[in-house]
């Protein structure tokens, strides 16, 4: 195999015509040079130089070398340039994906502030809910996830390959249009709410109503289910039913003719950044997952 340093020698050689004077301007000894050049041709498998007396001459295969050493060693250089840019957080990429209320609340804080202590990160934003969004980290498709997952759900092992990091713990609360007779309470048991009209959020979203709502011992009645945090806060507000949402969604928002009540006994979701564990040690990654905690403890 070639080593860049036996091509900075060769070149050396070629551009001085001799082994002390690519010696002098390389900064080392005589045999060094001698030692390195014989190693270069052994890589190869055939002479690179020709010595008659005091002379010396590249043969047909050293002048091929040399020609492609300068696009080599300019390649290589730019390539250390590049990655010693990366690992200062003088440049690099990030690819980000998160589900909606994380993009709109969490995201743009972290991502202002990643901008502003490491300008020549670039970060990139796809939207996609769990699991999607940790499929799409295992497929390589992504470098960091922001997700969720409730307290007590099955599956808490699913990112045990992962490396995970807390955000915040979210709580539920309810929707209820203002003129609501509940309202005006401080909080509510979900079962309060059994014989109400919903709407329902994302699959996962709606998955945890279900479940939360067959423990106070009801089955909820769904009369509309939309994906779009706006559109749920709409319906409320238009008296068309109730909704649980997290209170991160509910600051994405700004609904109207809406009222907000906590949950009693309190559901949570944890919040978390999701990435792979080479990916954790690349700092453009590692800064982004920093400044996620950071807007997170807001």
């Amino acid at each position: 195999m070639i080593e860049a340093r036996h091509l900075r020698v060769l070149r050396a050689v070629a551009a001085t015509g001799s082994f002390s004077a690519a010696a002098r301007e390389l900064g080392c000894t005589q045999p060094a040079v001698s030692q390195q050049m014989k190693a270069l041709e052994a890589s190869v498998g055939t002479p690179l130089l020709v010595r008659t007396g005091r002379e010396m001459r590249m043969t047909q295969a050293g002048d091929a070398l040399v020609r492609h050493a300068a696009g080599i060693l300019a390649g290589l250089t730019a390539a250390e340039e590049e990655v010693a840019a990366i690992a200062g957080l003088r440049a690099g990429r990030v690819r980000l994906v998160s589900f909606p209320s994380g993009s709109s609340t969490l995201v743009p804080t972290a991502l202002a502030a990643l901008r502003g202590a490491h300008p020549g990160t670039r970060v990139s934003l796809e939207e996609a809910e769990p699991p999607r969004s940790v499929a799409m980290l295992r497929e390589g498709d992504c470098d960091v996830a922001l997700a969720f997952r409730y307290e007590g759900a099955a599956g808490a092992e699913e990112w045990d390959d992962l490396v995970v990091r807390p955000l915040l713990t979210d709580r539920l609360v309810a929707l209820l249009p203002e003129r609501h007779p509940l309202a005006h309470r401080d909080s509510l048991a979900i079962g309060e709410l059994a014989e109400e009209p919903w709407i329902a959020g994302c699959p996962r979203c709606r998955g945890q109503l279900v479940e939360v709502c067959e423990t106070a011992g009801f089955i909820p009645r769904i009369d509309f289910a939309t994906d779009d945090y706006p559109a749920v806060a709409g319906l409320v507000g238009a008296g068309l039913g109730v909704a649980v949402l997290p209170q991160l969604a509910i600051e994405s928002v700004r609904p109207r003719g809406v009222r907000t009540v906590a949950l009693e006994p309190a559901v949570r979701r944890e919040i978390v950044a999701l990435t792979l564990p080479d990916l954790a040690q690349v700092p453009a990654i590692g800064a982004t997952l920093d400044q996620l905690a950071r807007a997170g403890g807001r």
